[in-house]
């Protein structure tokens, strides 16, 4: 089709879906309305573009996250006008910290209506931009190919961000759409052998020193360098706290993370002199407290830069393992003896022992656990190989839509979803979701009843808590009946009280196709 032939016969609309599936965008999570009912009538005339409803914008955000972050490549949400970009916010912050490439498409008011002020009328652009790399808004049918390849080409620019694209209802209804070329998105930058040897002389002064990794160094070969120059130095290897994606289990290198606690950290990180930093900025605790440091690490400690987010994170440990001619090293052994599943009280290590032994191999764990899943991430790391993805911005209520995001780019793999009671009621509509695609996603919902997190939190910035403080981070009264509620969704479900029962379900749900959910009440 010549591009004056596209411009007689399709609308903004088909040209939207086309330039995204030339741009190699063939998945959209989709919550739409009205002013995009032109785009979801192209998807009848367009059927390479696998579209996936969900009942919530959350939802829907969180899932082109999930998507993204297992596909290595940018899915497509369809929002409704301004309150519907609102309501996806929160996750869309998350997708933010992760870096994951997301394309936002937003509905808006037809040009010609906006002088009406009707009532979903916004500033759709100002409300996206706080959470993208690269926001705009188009204004004639023409031009919304040519928008759609900048967003693809925005969103997988290194290390990867989301693109919003607000879609006013008549351009996507109007003729004279044009169909755009994939456009090369920036690559990682390489980072300079001034900087590569600088950082070698640092590690070389035998000072106690952390190398703290993020984003792409925690791909499989930067971790093999990262061991190869922690082996030649003695530093300490550490990930960030809060991870998009991190490969893991027998013959994978393992890596600690920082803890959360910013006491916790403190202490395990007494001696350090000097700290480098690969692929993310100083780290801060993740909340202040009265009287306490605002660093996991000492005050003295000297911060030093290998490599920035956008760079080039593996070429630069690879080149600085070889600065200081450090050798390969093996990835350390484990027992060899078969795993047990845990027994005796429901605990997080008795759970995280269960995990270990019956996961299968590839699986993916998305982790939303909060307070109780303490032990699940060091308590799994000889488990069968599979990746690891968690909450990465602090905004709860991430982890069902993740999941569900997942499972749609990784057929033929087991999502395991580890998630506590409280946040799941912020995007429970993403089990519909699951039950709809029928997707393999064994969904641990962890039911303490009360928001755990913050009553650890209450004591550490000092406040008393009286029964009135008490009863706000409770939500067992009256309880949740997650069997229920996940059956009402339409995904099965049952409940277990004792480690007995719990992995007994837990060795159905890895193995049976579909979604099913294990209520494990702690």
């Amino acid at each position: 089709m010549t591009t004056s032939e596209a411009c007689s016969t399709i609308n903004g609309a088909e040209s939207l879906v086309r330039t995204l599936l030339a741009c190699g965008v063939d998945t959209c999570f989709a919550n739409p309305g009205t002013s995009e009912m032109h785009f979801v009538a192209a998807l009848d005339r367009i059927p390479a573009m696998r579209c996936v409803l969900g009942l919530f914008e959350g939802v829907v955000t969180g899932a082109a996250d999930g998507y993204a972050r297992i596909a290595g490549k940018p899915a497509a949400t369809l929002l409704h006008c301004g309150p519907g970009l609102a309501n996806g916010l929160a996750n869309l912050h998350n997708a933010r910290r992760a870096q994951t490439p997301v394309v936002n498409l937003i509905g808006d008011q037809a040009t010609h209506h906006r002088q009406y002020d009707a009532p979903l009328t916004t500033d759709a652009e100002a409300w996206a931009r706080p959470v993208s790399v690269w926001t705009r808004t188009v204004e004639q049918a023409d031009a919304v190919g040519a928008a759609a390849a900048a967003a693809v080409q925005a969103a997988r620019a290194a290390p990867g961000g989301v693109a919003s694209l607000i879609l006013p209802s008549d351009v996507c209804w109007d003729s004279g759409g044009v169909i755009a070329a994939p456009l090369e998105p920036d690559r990682a930058a390489s980072v300079s052998p001034d900087e590569i040897e600088r950082i070698a002389r640092v590690l070389r002064q035998d000072q106690p020193s952390l190398l703290l990794l993020a984003g792409a160094a925690l791909e499989e070969h930067a971790l093999a360098c990262a061991h190869r120059i922690a082996a030649a130095t003695g530093a300490q290897l550490m990930s960030t706290t809060f991870n998009a994606r991190v490969p893991r289990g027998r013959g994978r290198f393992p890596i600690e993370r920082m803890p959360y606690s910013g006491d916790a950290a403190r202490a395990r990180l007494s001696s350090i002199r000097q700290v480098v930093l690969v692929g993310t900025p100083a780290p801060a605790n993740f909340f202040a407290y009265p009287g306490k440091p605002a660093r996991p690490f000492p005050d003295d400690a000297a911060i030093h830069v290998l490599a920035r987010p956008e760079d080039d994170l593996p070429d630069a440990l690879a080149r600085l393992a070889d600065a200081l001619k450090a050798p390969a090293v093996r990835v350390p052994a484990f027992a060899s003896a078969t795993p047990r599943v845990g027994t005796g009280a429901i605990s997080s290590q008795a759970v995280a022992q269960t995990l270990s032994a019956l996961m299968p191999e590839e699986a993916i764990v998305v982790d939303e656990s909060v307070s109780f899943g303490h032990a699940f991430y060091p308590g799994t790391v000889h488990a069968a190989p599979h990746d690891w993805l968690q909450l990465t911005g602090g905004a709860i209520g991430d982890g069902l839509p993740l999941a569900l995001g997942a499972a749609v780019a990784a057929k033929g793999r087991r999502v395991i979803a580890l998630q506590a009671d409280g946040s799941a009621m912020y995007t429970p509509q993403a089990l519909w979701s699951m039950a709809r695609e029928k997707l393999d996603v064994t969904v641990v919902l962890l039911a303490n009843r009360r928001y755990a997190i913050l009553q650890h939190e209450l004591a550490s910035v000092g406040a008393t808590a009286g029964k009135t403080a008490m009863d706000i981070l409770d939500i067992g009264n009256p309880d949740l009946d997650w069997v229920k509620i996940a059956g009402g969704m339409g995904v099965e479900a049952d409940r277990a009280s004792d480690m007995a029962r719990f992995n007994e379900l837990f060795a159905m749900a890895v193995r049976r196709p579909g979604p099913f959910l294990i209520e494990l009440c702690i």
